[in-house]
């Protein structure tokens, strides 16, 4: 407590304890000697006192405040209408609707009257679809809002394949028909209803789509036999056919296997003269745009048809179900000439539909902000998902670099049509979990991957970009690879190599309802989200770095815009790091990450900031 406080309370007691009458060990004050004691004496010191304790309180709220006890609770129906919230308000949540909630079993196998899309449920396989639907998504919306959610980003969600070799289509990225919802998870009229609820708590819905391929139905009978039944006799992938080669007269002959010949919708999908057919991607040079990605037959986004026909397919979807936006895969893996007409028209078409601010994000799997930003500009989509950023995150957290590695990074914002608008990210489905990524490292505690973990999530709120969470994560869950492995069950899982993972800060386990929104982690993100919404500098506030490091951890980003002028402080490294900052004027402590007094973070009127290791700390002027 401040010296002030101390010598006035001391001298207080003084005055008082002259009118006590001690009696054991009590203090038996007499009222009415007290009131005989002089008025101006007693209020003097009073308001001596009350002015000391709130000198103190100032002078220490830079070293005490921290984020449990500074951010008040804000959920998606306090803030301003969907309708008009730009991209850089939401904080999204991505999920894979069948390991979240299972609201209606009738739907588990699918539909029985299309066999294509019929089956391959097994919820004790990880590569099998669990059940979980739109129903229980539906059901759930209740725990997101209180997360702090304002956006929703589903999985894909037509109707797939049901099975391709021994994985289903649990994931939802093998359609076969684009006009209707997969079986497994529910209806259109049950994704109707998720969006009318959402809407109404005030949050969006984000379907993910694609444009690149469709599930394996065209088959080469150069690798899977006359009758297009069978495989590679060796085993291999279906050699790829260069364009060199292709002009020579080199082709694949091929085989749709009979019954199959009008799976897809619409019916335009099923010609094979509307893809590329020139055998399996290595994701490299040409191949990596006319290849067919893991067998997955590649659309030829060249064709003027095909350009045609996939902005109608999306137009009708846009004005079938009204969603907010859209997230699109594999967009490297498509011509750029495709998303400078695709991107525009259906912008234009979501605003003749009433909704003004559709947002459309892509996939373009690259840490190299070049080549992610190209397609902000000349592919015209409007923003990208930030695999740069993870990058930064992936070097700094687990591989320990020093924080200068943001600043190249954020060096590079320039080249994206709008830095702001970018979708940032820990993990996810395919790479896996930045706690697994963590735990893969094996210096590190549980206690410490979970501090790794809090402070990564909260530079994804925090620096330029928009907030992903990947479903789980508010939950503890790490995983012990990527791909299926990184994908759990919320609900109750009966996948053993799932259920033998530990959680981070919990002892359950994926075998449990993981709904939990008392688990620190739900808490956690929770008051992320929450600074993240009443401070609107923080999310629109134009970014300039302050202050970052060759040899530390230390990063300082200041955001300012005409509602504030913020410092945002990280120390990515495990002990506490120093710096002198150049500031104009006081900066004020609003929350911070460090728990104990001890570590608590520290800026002196000077510029003196003194940062704990593995925490941060947000500082409003």
């Amino acid at each position: 407590m401040h010296t002030y406080v101390i010598f006035i309370l001391v001298n207080l007691i003084f005055v008082l304890s002259r009118e006590l009458k001690f009696t054991d060990n009590l203090f038996m004050i007499s009222l009415a000697r007290i009131t005989q004691l002089h008025r101006t004496t007693i209020n003097g010191l009073l308001l001596l006192t009350t002015l000391a304790i709130t000198l103190g309180c100032k002078q220490q709220s830079s070293s005490q405040a921290d984020v449990s006890s500074t951010v008040k609770s804000v959920i998606a129906s306090e803030l301003a209408p969907y309708q008009q919230r730009p991209i850089e308000d939401e904080v999204f949540y991505f999920v894979l609707p069948d390991r979240f909630s299972n609201g209606d079993s009738k739907n588990d196998l699918g539909a029985i009257d299309i066999p294509i899309s019929y089956g391959g449920f097994d919820p004790s396989n990880e590569m099998a679809f669990h059940g979980g639907d739109l129903t229980g998504l539906t059901n759930k919306l209740p725990y997101l809002e209180q997360l702090g959610i304002t956006s929703i980003w589903l999985t894909p969600i037509l109707r797939n394949q049901a099975v391709q070799g021994n994985i289903s289509g649990y994931h939802g990225y093998w359609v076969l028909d684009f006009t209707e919802i997969d079986p497994h998870i529910g209806s259109n009229d049950d994704l109707k209803q998720l969006i009318t609820q959402a809407h109404q708590r005030n949050i969006k819905i984000f379907f993910d789509i694609i444009t690149n391929h469709t599930a394996d139905v065209i088959k080469y009978k150069e690798c899977h036999g006359e009758d297009g039944s069978g495989w590679s006799e060796s085993g291999e992938p279906c050699p790829y056919i260069s364009l060199a080669e292709k002009a020579q007269g080199k082709h694949y002959q091929t085989v749709i296997q009979a019954g199959n010949e009008a799976l897809k919708s619409p019916s335009w999908l099923n010609d094979p003269v509307h893809y590329h057919n020139q055998g399996d991607s290595t994701f490299e040079g040409e191949n990596s745009l006319n290849g067919d990605f893991f067998g997955l037959d590649d659309i030829n986004t060249e064709s003027p048809t095909v350009v045609n026909g996939m902005i109608d397919i999306y137009k009708h979807i846009i004005s079938e179900f009204k969603p907010d936006g859209f997230r699109i895969d594999t967009v490297k893996h498509v011509n750029i000439e495709f998303w400078q007409q695709f991107a525009p028209a259906l912008q234009q078409h979501a605003e003749q539909q009433g909704i003004n601010n559709f947002f459309m994000f892509g996939e373009v799997y690259s840490f190299d902000p070049i080549e992610l930003s190209k397609f902000t500009t000349e592919g015209k989509l409007p923003s990208v998902l930030d695999f740069g950023l993870q990058s930064a995150l992936y070097q700094t957290l687990i591989e320990a670099k020093p924080s200068q590695v943001f600043e190249q990074l954020f060096a590079q914002d320039a080249l994206y049509q709008n830095a702001n608008q970018l979708l940032n990210f820990t993990g996810n489905h395919d790479m896996g979990r930045f706690a697994y990524l963590l735990s893969k490292q094996k210096q590190f505690s549980s206690q410490e991957i979970a501090q790794r973990f809090k402070l990564a999530s909260a530079i994804t709120f925090y620096v330029r970009g928009v907030p992903v969470i990947y479903y789980g994560d508010e939950q503890g869950f790490i995983g012990n690879a990527n791909n299926h492995n990184a994908r759990q069950d919320m609900m109750p899982s009966k996948v053993v190599n799932h259920n033998q993972q530990a959680l981070l800060l919990s002892n359950g386990s994926t075998a449990d309802d993981n709904f939990n929104q008392q688990h620190p982690l739900y808490q956690y993100f929770a008051k992320l989200a929450s600074t993240y919404h009443q401070h609107p500098t923080l999310k629109h506030g134009k970014q300039t770095l302050v202050y970052s490091s060759e040899q530390s951890g230390l990063l300082v980003i200041n955001k300012k815009d005409e509602h504030g002028d913020y410092l945002i402080a990280f120390n990515t490294s495990t002990s506490t790091q120093s710096a002198t900052l150049e500031l104009d004027g006081h900066y004020q402590l609003i929350t911070q990450s460090a728990q104990s007094p001890s570590e608590h973070s520290q800026l002196t009127a000077n510029g003196q900031l003194q940062l704990a290791g593995l925490s941060f700390a947000i500082y409003r002027h």
